[in-house]
Order: structure tokens, then C-alpha cells, then sequence
């Protein structure tokens, strides 16, 4: 039997899994015993299974990029529709559903009232440190799940144990505590993690391990204390004006000694992983083909175990019916998706300054070819443009190379390259990945290099300056990217007016950066996790959209109306394109008279797309709004949902269908 861990290997627990949740996830019930016999969780393997079924990280599956998707909806990254986050009274509070439910948590609740015990008086068979590592993967998931709570809706019940199906006490224990007690709790439950898993997890980097552990404490943290930095005083924080929660239960809490507290936290945690595991290699090709190139090949290798970076990772295996199609869209086609053009031009050139600076040596963006010229490696290897390799074991039937052509950016929306700048992060160069349901490459769930990126942002927000430890990885780094070392040069050519226009991370509060070393480090953030699902995580704990409000963002992608639009013609040399406002024909292309790069919303210029004119913001959007089925089960009256033991979030009213009322 293949003992890596693929997250169905054990099939018959996760089906236990699925069936342990409750019909209404408000009742926070203990599990059926028919479902779980007392002659279960009695030793390792069980307790294995049983974790392994709680597993719940965002991974590849199903059709499109997979997690490569997930920055979509951003200013780096956009897709052919668009998200109702950006259109304040479209983005409305549901009847029911959402994520306030506790399926996740009882689970959590359940294993721990029925193991500890048994743990405590050594009843549990196997392997002990194998057992204690299992323990420990079930602290490190109920933090998880807890920690998905805190971002979407900051303030959260604290449920330690499963709750009989009685009104009163499931009514009291729905009361929400302030998000820093929460947050508090999560970093209780991850030293116990921390304390109890193993350095090396079994099943190796399939499983949690302790440096996982550590990585997500100081994402938790480094989390926490800049939301309370960033939206000090407002409705968003415990204590601040309008904020719905109890004044009682924020007594005493002084913001400034949590901002102080969560950063050390963050700081200690990440420095033990950072000292710990070493950057891959990266051969700073041109980006070709990075077939031969470990830190591009970290990104879509088979088996991921042998990269230092990678702490968790989900494998893969078609022949078990394990499989994605992430290949089938990075590689063939543009998977309706492309970066920004504000994303691209981010990126610095290899000496280290902004393209802007007159020093630069920047190409231009005439081609997205010249756009990667002499730039940060990282834009290199992870931009793909035309002549690109894209497959290292097949030629054409001539014998020459199999290479990526012209983007179509007129094509059905599956397969659209919707901006032109199309993405390569994670792009598999071996033929059979590229076929339909057969993809086996890996997916990362924790990589070791946030530790770096971690340390530093919070040791700088703490210490007000790039202390020795933070110098060493911001250097790292950037040497590895294949940018000069010296931030300093970067620090020193900043204009923070030419980055606001690329970069909604050039404000807080809506206010401009006057820090130009801060907007470096969120820019080497920014830069270094591309693709990777983590912009929208920092945008709203930066508070980084308010500008938004009375200065919406149009999006644009790479330079159509130049030497570029002579890429889409027919055979009779005719312009495929259509541009936006032509008289009796269906655009698919904004037009050139309003902008000389591609605006992909833009080119609807009806009613019914709701961001043609631009990305807004209000400020309720930071959080979630709660469906109103969870106000009328605790309310005392139904008709008055304000007599409900819960609250709703900052500027979200209690009333289904409706959007923010700020």
C-alpha cells in the first residue's frame, strides 16, 4: 500500500468525517455513537485517520489553475469576471450558510474530550511519539479553522467542547469574544501544536509538522497585530467607535500592548523556521525554459519532498483517481486569468530600482518579452510570453520546439488570457501533465520563505528599523530573485506617488505610505508570493483599500495599442479585434481611444457590468457579514433580531439580501 498521504487514502474516514457534521452546523453536537464506537480512537491509527479526515487546505482540484487562481479578484491578478467586493451593495448578507458554522470545530472538540483523557492515563496504543504528533496535528487544525473564523469575521465564540442540543447553553456559548481573545487562543492551541508534533511529521511532508506549526503561528500573529495597527480605532477592532461588541468585554484591553505582543510572537516564531530552512536554489534563467531550475521546478515538481522551502504539500495520483488540470490551462492556454499590469510594473529591475527611475535601464513594454528584460528574475520565470518553451519531452512533428504562441485574449472564457500577461508560476513542462484529469504535479500548502517575509515586516514594525537578522533575509531574497542584495538602492529611488498607481499596498488607511522602507518590504511580499493566494490576506490586514472608496481602480493589462495589436490579425492581415464602442458589433477588446493597454473590464460597457467603472470599496467589506438564519435562532424574539446573543459585523444591517449600509 502507497503510504503517502493523499487526502483520500483514507477514504472510509473521511467519509466518517463528512457524516459527523451536523445537519444544522449551529447545534454544535456531540457525534452519533452508531458513527463513532467507543472502540475507536484507542490508538495511532486511529488517531491518524482521524486527523488526516480534518485536513481542509486549499489545494489543486477540479478544472482551471488551481491555487494559482487564487489571487484572482486582486490588483495583481484578474480573472474574465469580476467579484462583488468591488461593488459595494452588490456584496449582500445571505439568509443562510456562510462561514458561521462550527462542523470543523465540534470535530476538533469531540477528538480532544475523547483522547486526552485516554492519552493522560496512557491508554492509547502505538507508537507514543507517533500519538503525540497526531494530538498535536488536531491542535494545529482547531487553530486552522479558527484562524478562517478571525478573517472573516474578526470577533468569534470561543467553543472548547462539544454542547449538548440544548437551546440555553447553545445560545451562550454563540456569544462572541473580541477577535485579540481569539487570536490569543489560536496561539494557545499552536504551542500546544508546537510542543507535541514532530520535527519530522510521519508520512514525511505530506503531514503537519512542527516547523508548519511555527510558520502559521507567525502568520497568525504577524496577522493580528497589524489588523489592530491598521484599524485602530475604527468599528473593525475591540473598543474602537462603532464597534457592535460588549464594552465589558473589551475592559482593559490596551491595543497598543497586543500590537507590541503579537509582533513579538510573530517574530519568534518565524526566526526559528528562517534560521532553520534555507532557500532553494534558483538558476535565474531567462525563463525559456526553467525545466533544469529548482526554485521554478519547486513549483510543479511530481514529489515536492526534496525542497527545502516546502513544509506541507498535497501529492497527487491519476491512477487512484487523484488528480487536477492545473497543466492543462498554465501550460496550453491562458486559463482565464493574467497579472496586472500594475503587478507587473511593481517588479524591479535587476539593479534593484524602479522601472520609473530614469536610471532603470527599463526595456519598455512594447512586447511582454521586453517587459521581462533585465527585471527581477521572479517576473522572468513565472511571466509567460510568446516563444516561450512549453514542453521538454515532445516536438512538433518537424522536430522543432513545441512553444507558446500569441495570447488569445478573444477566445471562450475557460481558456482566455485575460489581461496578456500570462501566468507560468507552477507550469509543468512534461507533456502528459498537460492532458485532461492527468495531472499529478504537487500543490504547496506552507512554504518556509513567508517565515522570512514574516521576520521581517514585523521586526521593522516593531523595532522601526531592518534589524541584522531581518537585513540577512531580505538580502537572501533578493539574491535569489536576481535583484541587487541592496535594498537600500530601492529604499533610496522610491516614489510613492508612481507606486500608488500600481500598488493598492502603497496606503493604509487611506493614506499614502510616507514609510519607504515599509512599502519595500509589503513590495518584496508582494512580489515573492505571486500567484500564491496571499494578496487579499494582507490588502485587509494592511487596511489597504480605503482610497478605494473615492478613488476607484480600473484594471489593466499589458500594452494592446502598440506593436501588439499586429499579433491579432487574420490571414487577409484584417484586425481580429473589436474594440469597445464600436457602432452594431460585439466588442472584445476595450478601446485603444481610452487607454492604450488592455482594460478587460472595460470592455463591457453596459449596465450589467458592475466595475466598468472601476473597483470601489467600502469599509464593511473587511469582514463578513453573518446570515441572518444564525441571528434568528438566538434571538429572543424572531421579529426583533436584535434580541439575538449575537452581533452583526460593522456596517452589515440584519436584514437577508441586503448590502452594506456604510
Amino acid at each position: 500500500m502507497n503510504r503517502k498521504i493523499t487526502y483520500t487514502i483514507y477514504s472510509v474516514i473521511l467519509l466518517l468525517a463528512v457524516s459527523l457534521t451536523s445537519c444544522n452546523d449551529y447545534l454544535d453536537r456531540e457525534p452519533l455513537s452508531n458513527v463513532t464506537p467507543n472502540e475507536y480512537l484507542w490508538n495511532e491509527a486511529d488517531l491518524a485517520a482521524y486527523s488526516i479526515g480534518q485536513y481542509n487546505f486549499p489545494t489543486h482540484g477540479g478544472w482551471g489553475v488551481g491555487t494559482f487562481a487564487y489571487d484572482n479578484h486582486t490588483d495583481n491578478q484578474v480573472t474574465s469576471g469580476y467579484s462583488n467586493r468591488w461593488v459595494p451593495g452588490e456584496y449582500r448578507v445571505p439568509q443562510s450558510g456562510g462561514a458561521w458554522n462550527f462542523g470543523r470545530i465540534r470535530q476538533c472538540n469531540y477528538f480532544f474530550e475523547t483522547v486526552l483523557p485516554r492519552w493522560k492515563a496512557g491508554e492509547i496504543g502505538g507508537n507514543a511519539t507517533n500519538v503525540d504528533h497526531y494530538i498535536g496535528e488536531m491542535y494545529f487544525l482547531r487553530a486552522y479553522e479558527y484562524f478562517n473564523k478571525v478573517q472573516a469575521f474578526g470577533d468569534f465564540p470561543i467553543v472548547k467542547k462539544t454542547l449538548n442540543d440544548q437551546m440555553e447553553e447553545l445560545v451562550l456559548a454563540s456569544k462572541r469574544r473580541p477577535r485579540n481573545e481569539v487570536a490569543h487562543f489560536i496561539i494557545s492551541d499552536l504551542d500546544s501544536a508546537i510542543m507535541l508534533l514532530s520535527e519530522s511529521a510521519p508520512y514525511g511532508k505530506n503531514r503537519i509538522s512542527k516547523d508548519v506549526a511555527k510558520l502559521f503561528k507567525s502568520r497568525v500573529a504577524l496577522h493580528e497585530a497589524t489588523w489592530l495597527k491598521y484599524h485602530k480605532g475604527t468599528a473593525q477592532v475591540p473598543g474602537g467607535q462603532g464597534w457592535p461588541g460588549d464594552p465589558a468585554t473589551a475592559s482593559g484591553f490596551n491595543i497598543d500592548v497586543a500590537i507590541d505582543y503579537f509582533l513579538a510572537q510573530a517574530m519568534e516564531a518565524s526566526e526559528e523556521v528562517a534560521d532553520a530552512v534555507a532557500l532553494v536554489h534558483n538558476t535565474k534563467d531567462d525563463g525559456y525554459d526553467s525545466s533544469q531550475n529548482p526554485y521554478a521546478q519547486m513549483y510543479t515538481d511530481v514529489d515536492m519532498n526534496g525542497y527545502s522551502e516546502v513544509l506541507l504539500w498535497r501529492a497527487y495520483d491519476p491512477s487512484k483517481g487523484i488528480n487536477h488540470n492545473v497543466n492543462h490551462y498554465l501550460n496550453k492556454n491562458g486559463g482565464n486569468t493574467g497579472y496586472t499590469r500594475g503587478f507587473v510594473d511593481n517588479f524591479l529591475m535587476a539593479n534593484g530600482l524602479p522601472i520609473y527611475d530614469a536610471a532603470s535601464g527599463y526595456a519598455g513594454d512594447d512586447s511582454t518579452q521586453l517587459v521581462k528584460v533585465d527585471r527581477d528574475n521572479r517576473l522572468q520565470l513565472f511571466l509567460k510570453t510568446p516563444g516561450d518553451l512549453r514542453v521538454v519531452d515532445k516536438t512538433n512533428v518537424d522536430g522543432t520546439p513545441i512553444v507558446e504562441g500569441y495570447p488569445d485574449l478573444i477566445g471562450i472564457n475557460e481558456t482566455r488570457y485575460v489581461t496578456g500577461y500570462a501566468l507560468k508560476k507552477g507550469m509543468s513542462y512534461i507533456d502528459a501533465q498537460l492532458e485532461g484529469s492527468n495531472g499529478s504535479t504537487g500543490s504547496i500548502v506552507f512554504r518556509a520563505t513567508e517565515a522570512y517575509l514574516n521576520y521581517i515586516e514585523a521586526s521593522y514594525l516593531k523595532e522601526g528599523t531592518v534589524n541584522a537578522k531581518a537585513d540577512q533575509y531580505w538580502r537572501a531574497i533578493r539574491e535569489r530573485a536576481g535583484v541587487n542584495p541592496d535594498y537600500t538602492v530601492t529604499v533610496n529611488a522610491t516614489v510613492m506617488s508612481e507606486e500608488a498607481k500600481n500598488d493598492f499596498a502603497a496606503y493604509s488607511a487611506g493614506q499614502l505610505l510616507a514609510d519607504k522602507t515599509l512599502y519595500n518590504i509589503r513590495r518584496e511580499r508582494r512580489c515573492e508570493l505571486m500567484a500564491e493566494g496571499m494578496r487579499y490576506f494582507d490588502l485587509k490586514r494592511w487596511r489597504a483599500l480605503d482610497q478605494l472608496e473615492t478613488n476607484p481602480y480600473i484594471v489593466e493589462g499589458f500594452k494592446l495599442w502598440g506593436p501588439m495589436q499586429n499579433w491579432f490579425v487574420d490571414e487577409d492581415g484584417e484586425s481580429r479585434l473589436i474594440e469597445a464602442g464600436t457602432p452594431d458589433q460585439t466588442p472584445n477588446v476595450s478601446s485603444s481611444s481610452e487607454s492604450e493597454y488592455l482594460r478587460p473590464y472595460r470592455i463591457n460597457l453596459s449596465s450589467t457590468n458592475l466595475v466598468r467603472d472601476g473597483y470601489h470599496w467600502t469599509a464593511a467589506h473587511y469582514l463578513d457579514p453573518i446570515a441572518i438564519q444564525h441571528f434568528i435562532i438566538t434571538a429572543e424574539n424572531t421579529s426583533d433580531l436584535t434580541t439575538s446573543a449575537i452581533y452583526q459585523n460593522p456596517g452589515w444591517p440584519l436584514e437577508a439580501n441586503s448590502g452594506a449600509i456604510d
